[in-house]
Parts: structure tokens; C-alpha cells; sequence
């Protein structure tokens, strides 16, 4: 593993020999860190809770607060950063005593350049993993959970899964999914899993902008360089830099901006308008559409080698209806957000009114759930959500069997898909009993299970067994 400097904050440098001091600093910088510098304890300890920086090294005798003193505040109030202590005094009892502290390691003076650049790699490597491996118990404990992202289904497994994946390495994401199915919040969960967190997270949302500004927008321009150019703009890529730009409804970017993405993300750099000369960015990329990319490009709206480009890795997150299931962590999630946001006691939701909720449709996907739960929780008199409290749309939104009311889209759709979608569902439904789901889509169990092996469902390790007594009809 490798800790890129970029990823880390300042390194607080304390001694009260400046030479020292300064001689510490140059060797940091090389490696490319960020440093800071104070001349005793008390200074030092005023920095480390002002700058909150990631490593600590320090001079164990100094006036006031000598080295072992500030290494006991800095653990108090941040027992994760590793702190290092210096002396051109070394005794045994003392390094027994710094490590007992919680020290990361014990050096003596004089210092050697190679030995300190490693124990600082080695420190920050080893907070890394501690890092991470706290995220992953943590992910494992709650089971449904990725920063404000919440699902226990499959479907949402798997997103998270991926998305965890490959937050850390610099590849382009695309995200796609209907609208409200949150994929703003999983590109912002992957920027704050990456080596780029704590760098800018910008947001461009690619049909909002007037096409006249865009570019601009996007890149920035130079006073005077057009009419209205009344001074310098520093564009979203250059303000991103080092950071993340995500790029929402990417599908809607027009042809010629399409082909000055690309050169982005091939070659690193944009053309600021009425500069000279390209200028370097240093971005990573994450991209979102509700549209499907491939038949925009069959349509000759998109350009195909951008395409490709942007879907090194994409990422499907499923509407609500898809993943029903979660609908009551949903509910419970927003009711506390948004009782604390208001201020508000708890409420408690009716079992027929949660009922309903999980029977509806929900076109507008998690969006429109948030929405409707804030109505509510605001709304609830005696702090009770029941069933005549919903909107009317959701309390007599029915399913008609026989006379099923889909709402098809526009570009055509897969009936192999929706066959696929529909026996998944049921076998979900019953936790994949066949006899169960077969009964349910009113169809026999061979018949089930031919449709099964024919769109490649398998059950998941832990679903039901089928039923000994079932009949094999």
C-alpha cells in the first residue's frame, strides 16, 4: 500500500530547536507532504486543535509541555493519530514510557532522512488500514449502510459492494438509474471512500446550465475574451482540482462540449477560454444518466468513444419498486432525519400505513419517498403516522390484476426482461420457496423452474429449500 501525499493533511512538526524544526521540514516537503511547525508544546498542542493535522512528530524534552505531556493530550483528544517523539536523549525507560503513550515510534537524534521518511510512511499506512478496516466492520455491524445511502436488499448489496470497491482508485464511474434513485449521494459516498476525500467534491449538472454559459462554466474564461467577460472565471474542472467533478445528466451535454470532455479526460487538461495555452487538471471523474447511453449513441446523440470512456465501471443503481424490501429502513431513516432536522418529537408509524407505503410504486424512487415522509413527520398531530394520513394518490394506488398498469417507456422495452424482473420479484417475495412463488404467479412449479433456468436465477446462499412435501406436478 502506498499513501499518496496528496490524500494527506499537515504533518505538525514540535521542537524547540529551529534548526531542527526546519531541517524536518525540508525533508517532508521533498516526500510532498505539508508541514507545520511550532516551537513547544503548548504551540503545538494549539495547532493539532486548530489544523486537526494526520501525524505528529515531537521533541520529547522541550520547556512547558515537554513531548510525553503533549503525546498524552493529543491521545485524549485524538487517540488515532499517530504521534512520533524525538531525543537526543534516548533512554530505555523512556521509550518503554512513549509507547505505553501510545507513541507510533521512538527515534534518536541525530535523525537520519531515509529512517524518518519511513516511519512516517509506515505510520500513515498503518492508520490507513485502520481506517478502512473500521469502515468495513462498521459497514458489516449496520449490514445496510453506506454513508447516507440505506438498503439491506440484494440489489443494494451489490451496489455497495462495488461501490466500495472501487472507491479508492482513480477509474471514471458511471452511475446510472432512474431519477431520485440517489445516484448523487453514491458518487458523493465514492469521493469520501477515495484517496481524493477531503479535496473539492463538485456537482455539475449538465442540463441546468444554459447552453450559452456552459463551456464557460465548465472551464472558465479570461476577461475580455467575449462580450460580458467583465473578469477572470475559474471554471468547475480547475476549481475540482485534485478533487472530484461529477457530472450529472451527462447525456444532455451537447456535441461539441462532448468532444472537449473527452479531450479532459484523455489528455488531463481544458481549454480555458481566451488562454493561450491548455491548462493541467488533476479530477477524477464520475459521471450519472437516467438515460440509456448505448441507444443515445446508436442515435448518433452521444459520441461512442466518450461512452466508453465514461463506463470503465458503471454502476445500476435500482429503482425503489425493484427493491421493496428496504422501503421500512427507508421510512425509519427519514422519520429521524427529519424529526431531528424539524426539531420534532419521534413518530411512530401504523403497521397499515407502513403497509401501504411498501405496496406503492413509488415512480418518483427514494426522492419521492424522502418527500413524502418529511410531509408527514411535519404534519403528524398527536406524532402518529396512520394509513388516512397518507396522500391520496399513494392510499389508492392499486394493483389490478388481469388489467396490470405498467408505465412503459418511451425507447422501448425487453419483454424477456420484464418475464425476468417479475419471477425474481416473486421468488424474493417468498424468500425463493418455488412451490410458494409458483402458487403466487399462478403457474405450475415446473414451470417455474424452466423459466428459472432459462433467465439464469439461482437461489442465494440461505434462501428457503423448496418444501419436502412439495408436489412435483
Amino acid at each position: 500500500m502506498r499513501v499518496e501525499p496528496m490524500d494527506v493533511m499537515p504533518i505538525l512538526i514540535v521542537d524547540d530547536d529551529a534548526s531542527q524544526r526546519r531541517l524536518i521540514e525540508f525533508w517532508l516537503q521533498e516526500e510532498g507532504y505539508t508541514a507545520l511547525t511550532a516551537s513547544d508544546g503548548h504551540e503545538g498542542l494549539k495547532f493539532f486543535e486548530q489544523k486537526s493535522p494526520v501525524l505528529v512528530i515531537a521533541d520529547l524534552r522541550m520547556p512547558g509541555l515537554d513531548g510525553l505531556d503533549l503525546l498524552s493530550r493529543v491521545k485524549a483528544i485524538n487517540q488515532d493519530v499517530p504521534v512520533i517523539l524525538i531525543t537526543a536523549f534516548g533512554t530505555v525507560n523512556n521509550a518503554v514510557e512513549a509507547m505505553k503513550l501510545g507513541a507510533a515510534d521512538y527515534l534518536l537524534k541525530p535523525l537520519n532522512a531515509d529512517e524518518l521518511k519511513l516511519v512516517i510512511r509506515r505510520a500513515l499506512e498503518h492508520q490507513q488500514l485502520l481506517d478502512e478496516n473500521r469502515y468495513l466492520r462498521n459497514l458489516a455491524d449496520t449490514g445496510f449502510r453506506f454513508e447516507n445511502l440505506v438498503g439491506r436488499s440484494r440489489k443494494m448489496r451489490e451496489v455497495f459492494d462495488l461501490a466500495l470497491q472501487v472507491a479508492q482508485h482513480d477509474t471514471i464511474i458511471l452511475l446510472t438509474g432512474e431519477s431520485g434513485t440517489g445516484k448523487e449521494l453514491l458518487a458523493k459516498a465514492v469521493h469520501q471512500n477515495s484517496l481524493r476525500r477531503g479535496k473539492p467534491f463538485v456537482t455539475i449538472n449538465c442540463s441546468a446550465i444554459p447552453e450559452a454559459l456552459i463551456e464557460s462554466e465548465l472551464f472558465g474564461h479570461r476577461k475580455g475574451s467575449f462580450t460580458g467577460a467583465i473578469a477572470d472565471r475559474v471554471g468547475k474542472f480547475e476549481a475540482a482540482n485534485e478533487g472530484t467533478v461529477f457530472l450529472d445528466e451527462v447525456s444532455e451535454l451537447r456535441p461539441s462540449l462532448q468532444a472537449k470532455l473527452l479531450r479532459v479526460l484523455q489528455e488531463r487538461e481544458i481549454d480555458k477560454i481566451g488562454y493561450p495555452h491548455p491548462i493541467k487538471v488533476n479530477v477524477r471523474i464520475l459521471a450519472a444518466t437516467n438515460r440509456d447511453l448505448r441507444n443515445l449513441v446508436e442515435d448518433n446523440q452521444f459520441r461512442e468513444d466518450l461512452f466508453y470512456r465514461l463506463s470503465v465501471v458503471t454502476i445500476n443503481l435500482p429503482p425503489l419498486r425493484q427493491r421493496k424490501e428496504d422501503i421500512p429502513l427507508l421510512v425509519e431513516h427519514f422519520i429521524r432525519k427529519y424529526c431531528d432536522r424539524h426539531n420534532l418529537p419521534q413518530v411512530s408509524l401504523g403497521d397499515e400505513a407502513l403497509e401501504i407505503l411498501t405496496g406503492y410504486n413509488w415512480p418518483g424512487n427514494v426522492r419521492e419517498l424522502e418527500n413524502v415522509i418529511e410531509h408527514l413527520v411535519v404534519l403528524a398531530k398527536d406524532r402518529v403516522i396512520r394509513a388516512e394520513h397518507l396522500p391520496a394518490e399513494i392510499r389508492q394506488a392499486k394493483v389490478r390484476i388481469g388489467n396490470l398498469a405498467l408505465e412503459l417507456p418511451a425507447d422501448g422495452i425487453s419483454l424477456e426482461e420484464v418475464e425476468k424482473e417479475i419471477l425474481l420479484q416473486a421468488l424474493e417475495k417468498h424468500n425463493w420457496n418455488q412451490t410458494h412463488a409458483a402458487k403466487y404467479l399462478d403457474i405450475t412449479r415446473k414451470t417455474l423452474i424452466y423459466r428459472m433456468e432459462k433467465h439464469g436465477l439461482t437461489p442465494p446462499a440461505g434462501a428457503a429449500k423448496v418444501s419436502p412435501d412439495a408436489a412435483d406436478e
